[in-house]
């Protein structure tokens, strides 16, 4: 009670000071509204003015011209009584008095100048407080999910002038429906929307769905917010299982990197010793996965396979994930494999295992491979690789992921999870998950599903 009181005594206060800003604001309005009609005013009776200065210069021309007219007349009399005492007539002009027109030019009434401000007075009469917005209708059929983006689209359940624009607020949850109160993310805010549509663009989607909400403003209030909806973001999101990499690399969260001190103390493997390793002590690692390892915690790679997986399976479904490659970077590849491969395999050389390699050691090589079999890809490697897997469509292709370029495709039938797989050797690489299957992606693997057939030899497994 001591609590709600002082709540009360709280929002008194509040209610005082918010009533005196109110106040001012208003004092604000109304002076605006004075400076209008003290400025109309101004400008009507300057007008005013100048009407009346033109009349009477226009009828104080004529009254000169009159007086001229008279004086010629009265010369005109003497030499017409002249002309009656001769014989001779003499010719006598006109005087400028008979062509004069003896009406005012203008006349003095002043009634085009009078107002009425009936109407405005009226509408005057008629100011009152700005109303408060209803809440805007979210459209979910207009809504769109696409490409990590969300359209969302909205109507005013009745129209209203005064609206000046729309607040949009969206949170990422992993809850379908109604937003939760317990461990929800705050809202993010994009204000001053002047249509009633807006496209959230550049999203990691890394959550299952996302509440959104709108709420109309006016110049003074906002309304209240509209039934927020949820709407489902479908992406594949995985990180980079460091329990797996090998010493060499140096793994955190989606990047891997080639570290040639991480290989102190290992054994001769396969009667070779490892000559790219050093005795310095091997860089302390991130372990604590946000998910645990999908390859059941067996030993990590060695000897040359320089490889790391995701800790995140395909099981079924279609995904997509990035990859960029540093611009030093020697050797590369890019696939996927099927859970616990051999410590020493490497991928593409494994009937599990599928990948596109890049080789930069003195000249640049671009291949696909499977099954120790290799295909040459007679194409620029590009600077960012997009990986598409169809589990149950048995598909795994590989894009330009800027220009979403077709760069090889292996078709399979699929009969294990497969895990994003990454080798590298002198670089890193930065994987990018979260992604959507572009819309891009989609339209061609339909027009690709459509031609049928195998892309490449290597393509049975």
């Amino acid at each position: 009670i001591h609590n709600f009181i002082d709540m009360l005594n709280h929002t008194i206060s509040n209610v005082q000071v918010n009533s005196s800003n109110a106040i001012s604001e208003l004092d604000e309005e109304f002076d605006g509204l004075y400076s209008v009609l003290h400025e109309m005013k101004g400008s009507m009776a300057n007008t005013i003015q100048q009407e009346e200065a033109r009349k009477i210069q226009a009828l104080q021309d004529q009254l000169s011209q009159c007086s001229r007219a008279l004086e010629s007349s009265e010369e005109l009399l003497e030499l017409a009584v002249q002309s009656l005492d001769i014989k001779n007539p003499v010719d006598v002009t006109v005087a400028s008095a008979f062509r004069l027109s003896l009406k005012p030019k203008v006349s003095d009434s002043m009634t085009h100048m009078m107002v009425d401000f009936a109407l405005e007075k009226r509408m005057l009469q008629a100011v009152k407080f700005l109303p408060v917005p209803k809440a805007p209708e979210i459209d979910v059929a207009s809504c769109l999910v696409a490409d990590n983006c969300i359209t969302v689209s909205w109507r005013m359940p009745e129209e209203d002038s005064r609206i000046d624009h729309f607040v949009l607020e969206y949170r990422k949850t992993n809850f379908d429906g109604l937003p939760r109160l317990k461990g929800e993310q705050r809202w993010e805010l994009v204000d001053y929307i002047k249509a009633t549509q807006y496209t959230l663009s550049g999203l990691k989607f890394d959550t299952k769905y996302m509440n959104l909400r709108v709420q109309a403003c006016n110049k003074a209030v906002a309304g209240e917010y509209s039934d927020p909806v949820t709407l489902e973001t479908k992406a594949f999101l995985f990180s980079l299982d460091s329990t797996s990499s090998h010493l060499n690399l140096k793994v955190e969260d989606t990047y891997v990197e080639w570290d040639p001190t991480g290989g102190k103390g290992q054994e001769k493997i396969k009667g070779k010793e490892n000559k790219n390793r050093s005795n310095t002590a091997s860089p302390k690692r991130s372990t604590n996965s946000p998910r645990a390892s999908a390859r059941g915690g067996r030993d990590r790679f060695a000897g040359e396979s320089y490889t790391v997986l995701g800790d995140t399976a395909v099981e079924s479904g279609q995904h997509y994930w990035e990859v960029r490659a540093q611009k030093d970077c020697k050797s590369y590849s890019v696939g996927v494999t099927y859970r616990n491969p051999g410590k020493f395999d490497q991928l593409g050389k494994t009937n599990s295992s599928w990948c596109i390699h890049i080789n930069n050691w003195l000249q640049t090589t671009f291949s696909a491979k499977h099954n120790n079999k290799a295909k040459t890809l007679d194409i620029p490697v590009p600077d960012r690789i997009g990986v598409y897997c169809d589990f149950d469509g048995g598909q795994l292709s590989f894009y330009n992921a800027s220009s979403k370029a077709l760069l090889h495709t292996f078709r399979a039938k699929f009969t294990q999870p497969l895990l994003p797989g990454f080798m590298i050797w002198c670089g890193g690489l930065t994987v990018s998950t979260g992604l959507q299957v572009p819309s891009a992606v989609k339209t061609l693997q339909k027009s690709e599903n459509g031609l049928g057939g195998s892309t490449s030899s290597l393509n049975n497994a």
